[in-house]
Parts: structure tokens; sequence; C-alpha cells
């Protein structure tokens, strides 16, 4: 009987901890895509004052009357609290069961093989954690007066493009996102790989660079992109 039922909880615990990845990768794929229209509405910067305010305006007109004002932006907040939720719950059963099942002893031979993206990836994701709430509260919920550049609380209240500018004039306010971004692109590169691990892409040497290759072109491209427009309006500013 011992022999018959071990095996079917070994099964078990398998099957649960695929599940999980692949709760990470597809919440995963959710963030990267909203990653990318975020960058590239964040671009509009570099238009200009009108280009950006229109683009802002917009967001929240849009699909009205069938939606109400603000409608796709609170389908798109619930959308990824939900994919936050999913992701760290995956994360953190993840992590709980790869400790309770690894000796301590056998962490210096992992650790020889592995990549420092690999090896940041919790403290990463923590990081990005706090930064989304910090982001947040600057620009979305309180919008505190953490500006510069002489901006008035009315002047950033009727124009989303004075408040980042007047955001990002200060050094210290740069110097958050630029560790932020450097915690995410180090996040999607490991994660991309990880991802394409758990949907069984990488069973060759070339698939796994290639796998490689796509998540450091991806976190390439998010990186700078979302890294333009702020060191822009901060050299402006100067």
């Amino acid at each position: 009987m011992a022999t018959t039922t071990l095996p079917a909880k070994k099964k078990g615990v398998a099957s649960s901890s695929i599940g999980l990845k692949m709760l990470m990768a597809g919440t995963g794929v959710i963030f990267i895509l909203y990653v990318l229209l975020h960058m590239y509405g964040n671009l509009k910067a570099l238009a200009g004052q009108e280009a950006f305010d229109t683009y802002a305006h917009h967001l929240r007109t849009f699909g009205e009357p069938m939606l109400p004002y603000g409608g796709l932006l609170w389908i798109v907040r619930i959308v990824l609290i939900l994919a936050l939720v999913g992701h760290v719950y995956a994360a953190l059963k993840l992590i709980a069961r790869n400790n309770a099942a690894r000796p301590v002893r056998y962490q210096v031979k992992k650790n020889i093989g592995s990549t420092l993206a690999s090896r940041t990836m919790r403290w990463g994701g923590l990081a990005l954690f706090i930064f989304v709430i910090f982001h947040l509260i600057q620009f979305t919920i309180v919008k505190p007066n953490l500006y510069g550049d002489g901006a008035t609380a009315e002047a950033i209240k009727e124009s989303p493009y004075v408040m980042i500018s007047a955001a990002f004039a200060m050094w210290w306010v740069l110097l958050i996102y630029v560790l932020a971004l450097v915690a995410l692109g180090m996040h999607l590169y490991h994660g991309v790989y990880s991802a394409s691990q758990t949907m069984g892409l990488n069973n060759t040497a070339t698939a796994r660079a290639r796998a490689r290759a796509i998540g450091a072109v991806l976190a390439a491209v998010i990186v700078v992109g979302f890294l333009v427009p702020p060191v822009y309006i901060f050299i402006d500013s100067l």
C-alpha cells in the first residue's frame, strides 16, 4: 500500500508546482504587455505637453459612452491587481517549497551556474513591488507635493505633463526610477527565460540561447524606453 500511495503524492505535488509556474508565466505576460503599452504612453512626453496631455485625456475618455469616464483605466487596474495577486501568491508558494526541498549544503554549488538576475529574482521582485506602491502614490493615488521646478498643485492637477516634468526635474526621483528600471530589466531577463522553460520551450541548447536573447532584448528595450523620457526631462530642466 505504501509503495502505491507515495508516487501519487509526489505526482500531486509536481502538478501543483507546474500550475504555480504556469500562473507566474501567464501573469508575467500580462505585466509585459502592460509595461510595453505604458512605455509607449510615456514616450509621448517627448512630443511635448500637448501631445502627452491629449494622450492622458484620451485614456480616460476611451470607450465613451459605452464605458464611463476612466472606465478603461479601471478595467486595466482590476486586471493588473488580480495578476499581481496571482503572481505574488505563486512566487511565495514556490519559494516556500524550494526552501523546504533544497538542502542548505547545495546552495553554494547552485550559485556557481546561476546568473545574477536569477539570484536576485526574489529581492528584485520585492524592490519592484515597493516601487510600484511609490509610483502609484506619487502619480495616481495621493499625488503628494514631491515636485520641483516650481510647479503648483493646481498646474500638476490640470496637466499630467507638468506633473511628470516637475517630478523628474529632481535628481533623487530620477535615481529611484533608474534603480527600479535596473531591477525591472533583470526581472524581465530571467522571467522570460523561466517562463519559456515552464512552457517546455527550452529543450535544446539553441532554444535556451534564444530564450536568453529574447529576454535580454526585451529587457533592454523596456529599460531604455522607460529611461529616455525622465532623463530627457531632467537634462532639459538643468
